[in-house]
């Protein structure tokens, strides 16, 4: 019954003023949490909405119904993370979304957010069942094919979940949402950076018109771990990644994570 009322009342309801477009375990989480209990922001159904990459086909007025009635004074918005890395959702977002929606990355150093995100499929105990090493060997071939079937309209977990590497390059998936909503309509964060540096959160609120926000941030949500990896696959991670995070320096036009440790 809610559904259908939601759905009736679609026209009365707010599209979103702000969207979380990842990375994954970037710490979305924890931020569209925070940033729901600020008293000027109304937050919509659920936090993960998928509407521009894996529920496309349901339609705006779909969409829409899950943000609340619109109120003067309050703002809305959602995080889907896997929107920063599916191929469709940057031209999708910008043909049916307003021209004053805003958009925000959040940027984990890219080895941990590789681990971190297969521990997260580790949890899913149907889906990913090989040790952190093999997955990571395996996944060009899991991901042979798939970013073909995500352009042709079709869903594909194994495109969202085995992209281990993949949705770490940012730069290529940062550059394709420059090109399509405007880079002045993206907030860049460092995403270890919300829980130790106030500034961070201070820019946050302020980039998106709110008063500052009293509330102290969420401790970040951190996946289970049942193994340690090895330090020669963590070298072989980060010498990987250098030149990609050297095109994403380029682009942005300065460094991020000069002061994380990473591995």
């Amino acid at each position: 019954m809610e559904k259908r009322w939601r759905y009736l009342t679609a026209d009365l309801r707010s599209r979103p003023d702000f969207v979380i477009l990842g990375a994954q375990r970037g710490y979305t989480t924890s931020l569209f949490r925070w940033l729901s209990s600020h008293p000027s922001v109304a937050p919509p159904s659920k936090k993960e909405i998928h509407y521009f990459d894996v529920h496309y086909d349901k339609g705006p007025r779909w969409y829409r119904s899950q943000f609340p009635v619109a109120r003067p004074g309050r703002i809305t918005g959602e995080a889907s993370p896997y929107m920063l890395f599916h191929p469709l959702a940057p031209a999708r977002a910008a043909q049916d979304l307003p021209e004053t929606t805003r958009f925000i990355v959040l940027l984990r150093e890219p080895v941990h957010r590789t681990v971190s995100h297969y521990w997260f499929s580790r949890r899913r105990k149907r889906f990913e069942t090989e040790p952190f090493e093999r997955a990571i060997a395996l996944e060009p071939e899991r991901l042979a094919g798939e970013t073909e079937r995500v352009l042709r309209g079709e869903n594909s977990d194994a495109h969202s979940g085995y992209s281990y590497v993949a949705r770490s390059e940012y730069e290529g998936q940062l550059r394709s949402w420059f090109d399509a909503v405007g880079r002045d309509r993206i907030l860049i964060v460092e995403s270890e950076k919300l829980s130790t540096d106030s500034a961070a959160t201070a820019d946050v609120v302020e980039w998106l018109g709110l008063a500052p926000h009293a509330v102290a941030f969420p401790a970040v949500h951190k996946s289970v771990r049942h193994d340690t990896e090895s330090p020669e696959i963590l070298a072989r991670l980060k010498e990987h990644f250098e030149p990609h995070n050297r095109k994403l320096f380029d682009l942005l036009g300065y460094e991020l994570w000069t002061d994380n440790d990473a591995p």
